[in-house]
């Protein structure tokens, strides 16, 4: 009798470990997939606001280890997939934006500003609700307008070293058909290859001492120019094109996320990253959906725990963050530029959808689009800003005197 009720009870704790075993691989594919397609486009935007090669890794590094332990904390405190990632259209904006007036740690006390606007949303939740009510195609049309540029470059790349680029949009093209999860992921493979083949050809040198993640600290300022340009863009895409759409997603499947301990730790998360250069975390949104689907357990109670592996994946995955920028550092010219624009196709496309889709406020976001692309920067401030303001005036005139 004694054997039987141990026999059952080790039988128990296999199907038990079994049924882990679904979810904990979903939150390994999340943290890939989030982290391999979109890495690039993070380590753009860094660059372009002034980080050296090792502030960027710095940045790639912290923005891992505090996304990380961002998901590990809400998925095991609320028993949800929550999964938190940094965010790919703030550091769009950031490429879009460039070098800000006081140089890179002008950028940081952007990066600082957004992290306790962030936080002031988990204090006043009106402030979430007066983001809200920006006009979704307004919003999206500037993120639209700041992410042509970035998906041009495969393009420009097939001109200016087509060698280096074609197999990458060639891989990624067989694997949209395929496997349309793994194309990003597997066109960085692709472009890790070339990489390979021109370090060898070319005789190019890895210091293996640049292989070792490790944290720049920098100190903040604030510059004008950096609050409105960066600081307030980054904070409204990251707020209307991730945080926002992230609950909606994971209320599609069930869950209702705690809206003022979710700004409250990815808003403390930022903080944190910002003086090691991690521009900004968030709630995952497109990614989300591979933590919270039936697809990582068909028991939507047992589905918190790929929230968990997610979490703890990204954190091993910053770990090979000083590898990834030192292969970005050898890369031949537009490879890696033509990575990060086709990790940004989708989000292009969904954001010009939304953008346009409503009839009545199509000219508003036409404006805005134009104005963001632009990229024209008037009186230090970026595009980006002067895009939303253009837009909301036009659109003001527009509706004037209408219900």
């Amino acid at each position: 009798m004694r054997w039987e009720r141990a026999g059952s009870t080790s039988v128990g704790q296999m199907t038990e470990v079994h049924g882990l075993a679904r979810p904990i691989v979903a939150g390994i594919v999340t943290a890939l997939v989030g982290v391999t397609s979109t890495f690039a486009v993070v380590l753009t935007g860094l660059h372009a606001v002034g980080a050296d090669d090792a502030q960027a890794a710095s940045g790639l590094f912290v923005l891992c280890l505090t996304m990380g332990v961002a998901s590990i904390v809400l998925a095991w405190r609320y028993r949800m997939p929550i999964t938190v990632a940094w965010s790919t259209p703030g550091a769009a904006v950031l490429a879009a934006t460039g070098a800000v007036e006081g140089g890179w740690p002008a950028a940081v006390g952007a990066f600082l500003l957004c992290s306790a606007l962030i936080l002031l949303t988990a204090l006043w939740p009106q402030l979430g609700r007066l983001i809200a009510r920006i006009p979704p195609s307004v919003a999206q049309a500037m993120l639209a307008g700041v992410l042509l540029p970035l998906c041009i470059a495969p393009l420009t790349g097939l001109v200016e070293n087509p060698w280096g680029v074609v197999p990458v949009l060639l891989t990624w093209l067989v694997c949209l058909r395929l496997a349309p999860r793994w194309a990003v992921p597997l066109a960085f493979v692709a472009a890790s290859v070339v990489i390979g083949v021109h370090v060898a050809t070319t005789g190019a040198v890895i210091d293996p001492a640049t292989l070792v993640p490790r944290l720049e600290f920098t100190a903040p300022t604030l510059t004008f120019g950096a609050v409105v340009g960066l600081a307030l863009p980054l904070f409204l895409v990251t707020m209307a094109s991730q945080n926002v759409p992230g609950v909606a997603i994971m209320r599609s499947f069930g869950y209702e996320v705690p809206w003022r301990p979710a700004m409250a730790v990815t808003g403390l998360g930022t903080a944190v990253g910002a003086v090691a250069g991690g521009h900004a975390i968030n709630l995952a949104a497109i990614s989300a959906a591979l933590a919270a689907a039936p697809e990582a357990d068909a028991d939507p109670k047992r589905r918190w725990v790929a929230g968990v592996s997610t979490g703890v994946s990204g954190i091993v995955l910053g770990g090979l963050s000083a590898a990834l920028v030192a292969l970005v550092v050898v890369a031949p010219a537009a490879v890696i530029p033509a990575v990060a624009g086709i990790a940004l196709f989708a989000a292009f496309g969904s954001a010009v959808q939304q953008a346009i889709d409503d009839p009545g406020e199509r000219m508003p976001a036409v404006v805005t689009f134009l104005v963001a692309a632009s990229g024209v920067a008037i009186a230090g401030v970026s595009a980006a800003f002067w895009a939303l303001v253009a837009g909301l005036v036009v659109r003001e005139v527009l509706h004037a005197g209408r219900r």
